[in-house]
């Protein structure tokens, strides 16, 4: 299981596993399983800092183009930043990662900033 969902919640690891299990029966262990059991999670999950944290009630879906499409049909990743989240609910998010300048940022803005803030929070996290 990826580290970042080790410092996750259970139901974050359920999630995971469970589509990564069902992925493996269809298409074998590997890259192709690790992102359809992803593109599961970021329907009900986000990225936040380290980890995956419940989206809002009300807010279940894909998160980004991504995962909203069919494979190979193109589309950008936001890495578990919830593009369809409010501004508000993103400022909250870059409030909580300590994201400077982040009230004046557009919401395309925040996303970006956030999806920064998670990676250098996992790279730290990873001790790499």
């Amino acid at each position: 299981m990826p580290s970042t969902l080790r410092r996750s919640g259970r139901k974050a690891q359920d999630t995971w596993a469970k589509a990564h299990d069902s992925a493996v029966q269809e298409y074998g262990e590997g890259e192709r399983s690790h992102r359809t059991a992803y593109g599961a999670l970021k329907h009900t999950h986000e990225k936040v800092g380290d980890h995956w944290e419940p989206k809002e009630k009300g807010r279940k879906g894909p998160s980004d183009p991504q995962s909203a499409r069919p494979r190979n049909t193109g589309g950008r990743s936001s890495h578990g930043v919830d593009e369809s989240a409010s501004k508000d609910h993103l400022y909250g998010i870059a409030k909580e990662l300590h994201i400077p300048g982040r009230s004046s940022m557009k919401k395309s803005e925040l996303i970006q900033a956030i999806d920064k803030a998670n990676r250098s929070s996992t790279r730290r996290a990873r001790g790499s």
